[in-house]
C-alpha cells in the first residue's frame, strides 16, 4: 500500500504507508515548532493535497529555522525532514531563496550548542550548510517514488 502527496494535478511523492505516517507526524511536529501550517493536507483516501502557497511559506520558515541553529542533535534530527521537504518543493516548482538563506541567519541564533573547544557557538557556514542539505535532498530524491 502507498499514499499520494499531490500538488495540483501532479503526484510529488508516493511513499509506503509507514513512511507516510512517519512523515505526517514530523509535519505535525514542525508545524507546532514553527507555529505555521505546512500546507500539507490530511491523508484522505490515501491522498494528501498540498497547498503550494502555504507549503512555500512553511518550507522557507523551516529552512530559516534550520539555518539559525547550531545544535548538532537538532540539526541531525531535522536534516532528513528538511531534505524531504526540499524534494517535494523542487518537484512542485516551489522556489527556495538559497542566497538569502545561505547568508548570515535572520535574527538571533536559536538552540545553540556551545563548543567545548572554543566556548563559542555559531551557525554552520552558509555554503557548507546549503551544500550539505542540497546533497541530502538529491540523495533522497532518488529513493522517493512519484
Amino acid at each position: 500500500m502507498s499514499q499520494d502527496y499531490d500538488m495540483g494535478d501532479e503526484t510529488l511523492w508516493n511513499p509506503s504507508n509507514g513512511a507516510s505516517r512517519l512523515f505526517l507526524r514530523q509535519v505535525a511536529l514542525f508545524e507546532a515548532e514553527l507555529e505555521l501550517p505546512s500546507g500539507i493536507g490530511p491523508m484522505v483516501n490515501d491522498e494528501s493535497r498540498i497547498d503550494p502557497d502555504a507549503f512555500a511559506v512553511f518550507v522557507d520558515a523551516l529552512l530559516a529555522w534550520h539555518r539559525r541553529t547550531s545544535h548538532a542533535v537538532m540539526l541531525a534530527l531535522s536534516e532528513g525532514f528538511a531534505a524531504t521537504l526540499l524534494v517535494l518543493a523542487e518537484r512542485g516548482g516551489v522556489a527556495v531563496d538559497w542566497a538569502r538563506l545561505g547568508a548570515a541567519p535572520d535574527g538571533p541564533s536559536e538552540n545553540v550548542q556551545i563548543s567545548a573547544l572554543t566556548g563559542m557557538s555559531a551557525p554552520p557556514e552558509g555554503g557548507t550548510w546549503e551544500s550539505r542539505l542540497r546533497e541530502r535532498s538529491r540523495e533522497l530524491g532518488r529513493f522517493m517514488p512519484r
